[in-house]
């Protein structure tokens, strides 16, 4: 082991006061930088002193390199704003078109929509959908990468779910974990291929990160996750699921990435912000360009924690499957909180972001769920062009948690379940169903771009907490 430097052997190097130090010094604490001589680490830290400009996108050393650097004389301007379309604009709050339409100014930004359960979020509103020329911005994907829906079909009728309440309430408490301290423990997991991927060794940030990612695979994250056993009811003769038309009973899950892809978001949002000094209204949609480093780390570390949220839900529907005896007649699944690179109608190619919006290519299925009091929907996308191939992800709040918990109470909530005949394990007043939108206005402002194909009728959830 290299014998450790110390802030006087940076000073002589020419590192000035401050901050670059004390980065410098952290970053050769880490296990792999430890690793080099004494010598190899002075010359590193030479060249790094001599060229700032080139480590501003290295995974180790942007951020020392960027405390190394004057402070930007000015931010990247934004542009003229470019046309977007907007579905539902009577049910969207102007924060969230407010924050679409800083997006819409960005200079990599080409195309956008912005759907009709739409509501404020971080950078890009949630429910906004942004093309951008060979750039990603992470927050634009948002900090639950990945995160999705997933159904499977049983062939039972809906007299199973009166029969049987209290079995498969027991089935959800047994099967399924929520939040970071409720998980499956030694024993009780199940293995997954994802986590032998060689991302989490070849990308230097992920190489802590598997452990986590071991343990909390096959669980569900808090606040509006969920798993639920339902009614389907196929209403569409013409479906690809291979369903003939009627009830069954169904099982839905909505989670994501859990910490591995907060985690992806995070530090990825941070080096874009250090090389992509934006004016503060617009700082959160900070990119990178794909064509740097940091940016091509940053895809495959999204597209690792869209495989891992996919396996989580995976292990949810078989451990349910199981402990139901039965297989499933069909499945779907869709995710958002993603980027994809696709092909506008002009055949440009660039990199669709969809955070809170479902994927509605042409013949592509997915689910759009409503709340607990409310059904979602089986649908098939219709490609429609002006909302880059893409649909609501949701009903969509209508209440921020903060005002759902001001103006709420937990009996009146509980009283308003049990009058629409729904069990709920767990969940609180920020996620009661008088907290979102109406789902069928929702639905009826986005009929051009989606087809139904059935409908999800919850009768028993699980969620976060109560047990």
């Amino acid at each position: 082991m290299a014998q450790q430097l110390r802030g006087n052997d940076l000073r002589q190097l020419g590192f000035p006061e401050g901050r670059a130090i004390g980065l410098a010094l952290a970053q050769l604490q880490r296990k792999h930088l430890k690793k080099l001589s004494h010598t190899e680490q002075l010359m590193l830290l030479q060249n790094l002193l001599a060229n700032p400009n080139d480590y501003l996108t290295h995974l180790d050393w942007s951020h020392t390199a960027a405390a190394l650097l004057p402070p930007p004389s000015r931010h990247i301007a934004l542009a003229e704003r470019k046309p977007y379309a907007l579905f539902g604009a009577e049910y969207i709050d102007q924060s969230a078109i407010h924050q679409m339409e800083t997006a819409m100014k960005l200079p990599v930004t080409v195309a956008g929509a912005l759907m009709p359960d739409a509501h404020h979020g971080y950078g890009l509103p949630i429910g906004g959908v942004l093309a951008t020329d060979n750039a990603v911005i992470p927050y634009a994907v948002g900090v639950d990468i990945g995160c999705r829906m997933a159904l499977s079909v049983f062939a039972l009728p809906p007299k199973h779910l009166e029969q049987r309440v209290q079995e498969l309430r027991k089935m959800l408490v047994d099967n399924t974990r929520f939040g970071n301290r409720d998980v499956f423990r030694h024993g009780q997991k199940l293995d997954h291929a994802v986590l032998d991927r060689a991302e989490f060794q070849e990308i230097g940030f992920l190489r802590n990160k598997l452990d986590t990612a071991a343990t909390q695979i096959g669980s569900s994250g808090g606040g509006n996750h969920f798993v639920e056993w339902g009614v389907v009811d196929i209403l569409d003769p013409t479906n690809e699921l291979g369903v003939p038309v009627g009830q069954y009973l169904g099982l839905l899950s909505h989670s994501g990435s859990r910490g591995l892809g907060a985690s992806i978001a995070n530090h990825y949002t941070k080096l874009a912000k250090d090389v992509c000094q934006l004016p503060s209204e617009a700082q959160h949609l900070a990119w990178l360009s794909l064509e740097s480093e940091a940016g091509q780390e940053y895809w495959a570390a999204m597209n690792l924690a869209g495989d891992y949220a996919s396996a989580c839900h995976h292990q949810i529907h078989q451990r349910l499957a199981k402990a139901l005896g039965e297989r499933p007649l069909a499945k779907v699944e869709n995710h958002h909180n993603f980027a994809w690179k696709e092909r506008l109608a002009t055949g440009q190619e660039v990199v669709v972001h969809r955070k809170g919006a479902t994927p509605a290519g042409a013949g592509v299925l997915g689910i759009i769920p409503g709340s607990m009091t409310a059904p979602g929907f089986i649908v098939r996308g219709r490609g429609e062009a002006t909302s880059l191939a893409s649909a609501s992800h949701g009903a969509g709040r209508a209440m921020s948690r903060t005002r759902a918990k001001q103006e709420l109470g937990e009996a009146d909530v509980r009283r308003y379940l049990q009058q629409h005949h729904i069990e709920l394990i767990g969940g609180g007043v920020d996620e009661a169903p008088q907290a979102y939108k109406d789902i069928h206005a929702v639905m009826a402002s986005q009929h051009d771009l989606v087809d139904v194909l059935g409908t999800f009728t919850p009768r028993i959830v699980r969620m976060e907490g109560g047990v």
